[in-house]
């Protein structure tokens, strides 16, 4: 595999890739009220990273470092001055260099994970892959599911370790509805995988998927405490959601839109439903620290609403849903850092968004001073 070396802006180094219980539902703050004050206080942001390009996935390595990806095709380590460039990944529209997990076990194999879009003729697919990251260089990958279908929308992208040791993907529909509510397709699925790629003996329907019917879920991560996973999904304009997901469960795309209040026997119903205003919500992370006042709060990131929410649960009901933090422009990813900040980045040059000065960046969310 070909590698060059070329430099880039002097932070950091950087490896580069062009080569994822039915509750009543919650409808969240009327769009009139979507840039309502900030109701909680006691935090402030700082840039951390900038100048990127559509960053799409932040995980931390065992020593601390931050490692992320950009859509186009980049790997970074936020330490360095190097960018080292492996050919394969197609970035048209929403495809790309997507998701990122760390191995639960890195201090030991130094295996990372990466969702990326591919080609083979005219039609796109995603791949996830493992590579052992080893030097600063990409090492003996391994592909472990292939062949998810692919389009420029609709593209899912996220994978995570869960406090099972799974690897849990999101896949979109690729703009082909019926794929949803077919279990034998991995497309419009949240799938579960070991490892090492093969199907875990638990999984609903003996293949990689873990539940179904829906459209294009972005984002998702786990209770601290309860283990309940929580998933983000987009809708089609308007009817984003909020989801929990249960093994096996139907979520009901194309067949239901989320309403408000509703129930069904065949679909698990939203815990937040956007049905006024379309916040088309990415990426999702649990609070578990003690550095902020969000200890178990929900934080999940908007595009198109341009927001941070935060939503805290009772169990598995829905407590509250509010707007934390706005003015940054569109939100891919969040997640909680080793220091117990919590760290966001910004994806206002994909296209879709109004770039500010040397966007896009990471920030974090930190105690006020």
């Amino acid at each position: 595999m070909h590698i060059n070396n070329i430099p880039v802006f002097s932070l950091f180094p950087i490896l580069a890739l062009i080569i994822l219980s039915g509750c009543a539902a919650f409808s969240p703050d009327a769009p009139e009220d979507s840039n309502a004050p900030i109701p909680v206080q006691g935090f402030e942001t700082e840039i951390v990273a900038q100048d990127l390009q559509i960053p799409w996935a932040i995980a931390f390595l065992p020593d601390g470092k931050m490692i992320f990806t950009e859509r186009a095709g980049k790997l970074k380590i936020l330490q360095g001055s190097e960018v080292h460039e492996i050919e394969g990944v197609v970035h048209l529209g929403e495809s790309g260099l997507q998701g990122l997990a760390i191995d639960p076990d890195f201090s030991k194999n130094n295996h990372i994970y990466l969702y990326y879009t591919y080609s083979e003729g005219a039609q796109l697919y995603n791949r996830v892959s493992r590579f052992t990251l080893r030097e600063n260089a990409l090492l003996d990958e391994l592909p472990l599911l292939e062949k998810i279908p692919g389009n420029v929308y609709h593209d899912g992208g996220r994978i995570k370790f869960g406090p099972d040791a799974k690897l849990y993907i999101s896949t979109g529909d690729a703009g082909t509805t019926s794929l949803s509510q077919d279990k034998t397709s991995i497309a419009g699925k949240i799938l579960r995988i070991n490892s090492d790629g093969t199907i875990p003996q638990d999984n609903p329907f003996r293949n990689a998927v873990y539940s179904y019917g829906h459209r294009n879920p972005q984002g998702f991560d786990w209770h601290p405490q309860s283990g309940m996973l929580v998933a983000t999904e987009h809708g089609p304009s308007l009817h984003d959601e909020v989801n929990i997901i249960l093994k096996g469960a139907n979520y009901g795309w194309p067949t239901k839109l989320c309403s408000q209040g509703e129930t069904s026997a065949e679909f698990k119903e939203a815990v937040v439903c956007f049905a006024d205003w379309t916040m088309a919500p990415s990426g999702a992370a649990f609070y578990s620290g003690t550095v902020l006042s969000f200890q178990n709060a929900f934080l999940y990131g908007g595009l198109r609403g341009e927001q941070i929410r935060i939503a805290r649960f009772d169990g598995s009901a829905l407590a509250s849903d509010e707007k934390l933090l706005d003015g940054f422009g569109r939100i891919r990813d969040i997640v909680q850092g080793p220091d117990g900040y919590i760290y966001f980045a910004t994806n206002n040059t994909d296209g879709r968004g109004s770039p500010m000065s040397q966007d896009d960046k990471i920030l974090r969310i930190k105690p006020k001073q």
